[in-house]
């Protein structure tokens, strides 16, 4: 699913299921000419199955920058693609936007994106300096044991803004009827490198001479640890809902900023709410 985790500007990441093309078959030895014409026949078959589009448009309340007390109001953007009669593949709420690049035997890697939102000093209530929005690029792998139970990590960098790494790893718990309804649950680990926790939890000389906080240089560690849940359900062939809640407890030296305890919090929540729209025949 497209969007982000609390940190996307644009309600996270906008998420897609791209398909890899078909391998083609391998000419050996012994194979007769009418069964290689039967493979060539029921591959072509399945490559123009008509695609279909499940589309979500809605809002979500997410906190307005790591460790704020407050939350804003954003879009939520879901969009799933898929052929034919096959359900539409499982996203977590919180995962990134990226394609799968391998995808074998249950196994999968691909590229990550994220984006994080700016932090201005009016959004803390004190002269802290502001982090700019920041495009987090990286890569994610993950394993599904059956269509039950999956776990999944992905490490991505930031460009800009607080040039950090950051990364989460979870397991999801999965129970769907189809594409009728799917409902998904799971916890989740956070962690981020020193230069981001700097970034959002720390406070820096000139900074402490300004607000009156003390100088506090956090480092790398884990930063969060949290659940996340989704349920997705039709209304008919073509509309549905589509929601989320998401559950984030700052701890380690996130947890122990001045910043976060004088002016934000350790509980971190998040949750949206969309409309669905499927595309294509038969839906």
């Amino acid at each position: 699913m497209i969007h982000g985790r609390q940190k996307a500007a644009v309600g996270r990441r906008m998420k897609q299921t791209m398909l890899a093309a078909a391998a083609l078959p391998l000419v050996m030895a012994g194979w007769s000419a009418p069964a290689a014409a039967q493979d060539e026949s029921t591959e072509t078959t399945r490559t123009k199955e008509p695609r279909r589009i499940r589309v979500g448009l809605g809002a979500q309340f997410v906190p307005s920058y790591p460790g704020a007390d407050d939350h804003s109001l954003r879009p939520l953007v879901d969009v799933s693609l898929t052929r034919g009669a096959k359900p539409f593949g499982f996203e977590a709420p919180d995962e990134s936007f990226g394609p799968s690049l391998i995808d074998a035997g249950g196994f999968e890697f691909g590229p990550a994106l994220n984006f994080e939102s700016s932090r201005k000093p009016k959004d803390v209530g004190v002269d802290l300096d502001k982090v700019d929005f920041t495009v987090e690029a990286g890569a994610f792998a993950q394993y599904a044991f059956g269509p039950k139970f999956r776990i999944r990590v992905e490490g991505r960098k930031g460009l800009g803004g607080h040039d950090g790494w950051t990364g989460q790893a979870g397991a999801d718990f999965v129970a769907r009827d189809g594409d009728e309804w799917l409902f998904s649950v799971g916890p989740r680990v956070t962690w981020s490198d020193g230069r981001y926790q700097r970034a959002y939890f720390g406070v820096t000389a000139p900074e402490s001479v300004r607000t009156g906080l003390p100088v506090y240089r956090p480092g790398s560690g884990i930063q969060a640890v949290g659940a996340t849940a989704g349920f997705l359900t039709q209304l008919s062939r073509r509309f549905g809902i589509y929601s989320y809640a998401k559950y984030d407890r700052l701890v380690g030296d996130a947890a122990d900023s001045p910043v976060v305890r004088g002016f934000g919090s350790r509980d971190q929540f998040s949750g949206g709410l969309a409309l669905t729209y499927t595309f294509g025949p038969g839906s």
